[in-house]
């Protein structure tokens, strides 16, 4: 009889782990296939913009370029670079391309068009003098990321 008794409760006792780890492996295939859905999602505070940054025509060519031109420029790029930093800016660059067809461009995040139109304007390049800027509401649709 005692030996009976031991055979069950060590039948019981395997099966309680087998009975658990297939019903934790179940809750969690379950959890992996139902994504949650978009209103179960936390809605973005910031939006997407873009400014197109142009040389203003006495720039177009490199010897018109004063030394106070050169730092307003390099106040420029720091600046930006402290926005990669913080998160607000996603991505920046120009063409490679001379005279009236260079461009630069801006893709950052802003509460809303008032702060994106401030953060254009407060760009050292803008405020300079040295470019124009032109402000469109913008959204990232698809990213490569970085390796």
């Amino acid at each position: 009889m005692l030996e009976s008794v031991m055979k069950f409760r060590h039948r019981s006792a395997m099966r309680k782990p087998t009975y658990f780890c297939l019903s934790l492996s179940l809750v969690c295939i379950c959890a992996a296939s139902h994504p949650l859905s978009a209103q179960t999602q936390k809605p973005s505070k910031t939006r997407q913009f873009i400014y197109v940054l142009r040389l203003v025509p006495r720039l177009y060519s490199d010897s018109n370029w004063t030394k106070e031109d050169k730092a307003v420029l390099e106040r420029h790029f720091i600046r930006f670079q402290e926005a990669i930093k913080s998160g607000q800016l996603i991505l920046a660059g120009r063409t490679n391309e001379a005279g009236e067809k260079t461009f630069g461009i801006a893709i950052f995040e802003a509460s809303d068009e008032a702060a994106a139109r401030a953060f254009m304007q407060a760009d050292p390049a803008v405020a300079g003098g040295l470019m124009i800027a032109e402000l469109h509401p913008f959204a990232v649709a698809l990213e490569r990321k970085n390796p």
